[in-house]
């Protein structure tokens, strides 16, 4: 299985080494797609799809994402970061390039409950998750025969309140030891520390069994059958130091009555938390996402 899928990897790269992607965030002013179409035109680039936003034309923000392509890219790529600079600081712009043969590598941080995790690599082995899944790390020894059977590392680190620096410790070296690009929380049921967070800003996926603002942090299927609620949802967010509280990637509900005991809303929001959280990291993994501030651009 895992030459099978670093077979697909190997193709999706070959098939795409001569295209790039361009995300740029930068205060709204006439000139921007001109300019940078200009720039990417200059560098023999053709334009495959464009995706712009603006908060207020006035006086707001503006948000694009360019894909394009060019021939030779790889040979190009440092004239084209190193360029584009100039354009950057005349408009004041955050940007973010990214190329057809960078396959981010991910890894997936779990619990006990493996649904989420199992959607995932469904969706990795079917070649719809373009990535590399370098590990699996766990504080339970559920997911391990799952993990290694498709030939994927498996880290079992117990964690707790009380060994909670000395685990985060271990698990930073271990992101940094095989260069993780993206970390998803598939149901891992630890709070981060401030610091974990912020050695990964933006680049950690959670998913909240809940629509969020609503029934923030545990047990919000409880809460949520003691209010008789007739919409279960779920979120998807990046993680900050505010629990709950990040950006918000996707969201997602699925209808449920007087009938439905607390089971019975666990279950349905399962389908809903895993269908969200795949979405997600599909839409991270194509560079289809911009921060503002504490929201997001999809694109």
């Amino acid at each position: 299985m895992k030459e099978f899928i670093q077979q697909q990897i190997d193709a999706f790269k070959e098939n795409n080494k001569n295209k790039g992607r361009l995300l740029i965030s930068c205060p709204d002013q006439p000139g921007i797609v001109s300019t940078v179409s200009e720039f990417l035109f200059k560098h023999g680039a053709n334009i495959m799809e464009s995706n712009q936003y603006s908060t207020n034309p006035e006086s707001g923000m503006f948000f694009i994402r360019i894909e394009f392509s060019c021939p030779n890219m790889r040979s190009i790529e440092p004239s084209l970061k190193s360029h584009f600079h100039t354009i950057a600081e005349e408009f004041s712009m955050d940007f973010r390039f990214a190329f057809g043969y960078e396959v981010k590598k991910t890894a997936i941080f779990v619990s006990k409950e493996l649904y989420c995790l199992r959607e995932l690599l469904w969706e990795w082995q079917n070649g719809d998750l373009m990535t590399n899944i370098a590990l699996v790390v766990s504080n339970h020894e559920d997911a391990r025969d799952l993990v290694e059977s498709l030939g994927i590392p498996f880290y079992f680190i117990p964690a707790s309140k009380e060994n909670r620096a000395d685990v985060e410790e271990k698990q930073l070296k271990l992101l940094k030891e095989y260069e993780i690009d993206v970390i998803v929380l598939a149901r891992y049921m630890q709070i981060l520390t401030p610091t974990f967070v912020e050695a990964h800003p933006f680049k950690i996926i959670n998913i909240h069994h809940s629509f969020l603002p609503a029934f923030v942090g545990a047990r919000p299927y409880e809460r949520a059958y003691a209010r008789g609620v007739k919409l279960i949802g779920a979120t998807s967010h990046y993680v900050t130091n505010d629990l709950d509280e990040g950006p918000i990637i996707e969201q997602d509900i699925m209808r449920v009555d007087h009938r439905d005991h607390v089971l019975a809303l666990k279950k349905i929001g399962r389908l809903v938390e895993r269908s969200v959280l795949a979405r997600s990291v599909k839409w991270h993994l194509e560079d289809r996402i911009i921060v503002h501030e504490n929201k997001t651009i999809v694109f």
